[in-house]
């Protein structure tokens, strides 16, 4: 099959299958015209690839598990390698997790300390009738 048709099978892009080759993750043979032509076992493989991917894991992890990309990986008891590759994948995600909510955390204080100032400078705004420039340290414009 033709890599449109391996995309169209497996959801990935062209784009991705082609990256995926150059990984060495799926292989293909060239046709006389140029085209890159996949075997079927590329459906499962690209597949699998995915289900890593979706996962958390990295195209450089996915690679560790390449002897066993034409099974299904979903329910395959994993390696030892597998195991501790999913443990390093899942302590970077809990690394970017709390990273990210302490910037949430910090952004969310931030526009509760404006609140009071915001609500008491409108006021005066109000009072004056002036429209000028609010001051606020994400200004108004």
């Amino acid at each position: 099959m033709r890599i449109g048709e391996l995309a169209r099978r497996t959801g990935a892009s062209p784009r991705a299958l082609r990256h995926y080759e150059q990984a060495g993750l799926i292989t293909s043979v060239r046709a006389d015209n140029g085209y890159r032509v996949y075997g079927e076992g590329a459906v499962a493989r690209v597949s699998n690839i995915r289900y890593l991917l979706d996962a958390g894991l990295t195209l450089d992890d996915v690679s560790a598990f390449r002897s066993c990309l034409d099974g299904d990986v979903s329910s395959a008891p994993p390696s030892a390698r597998g195991l501790e590759i999913a443990r390093e994948r899942l302590a970077v995600l809990d690394a970017r997790i709390a990273a990210q909510t302490a910037a949430r955390d910090r952004l969310a204080a931030s526009l509760a300390d404006l609140r009071p100032r915001a609500s008491a400078q409108s006021l005066a705004q109000a009072g004056a009738g002036s429209s000028t420039e609010s001051g606020a340290p994400f200004g108004s414009r």
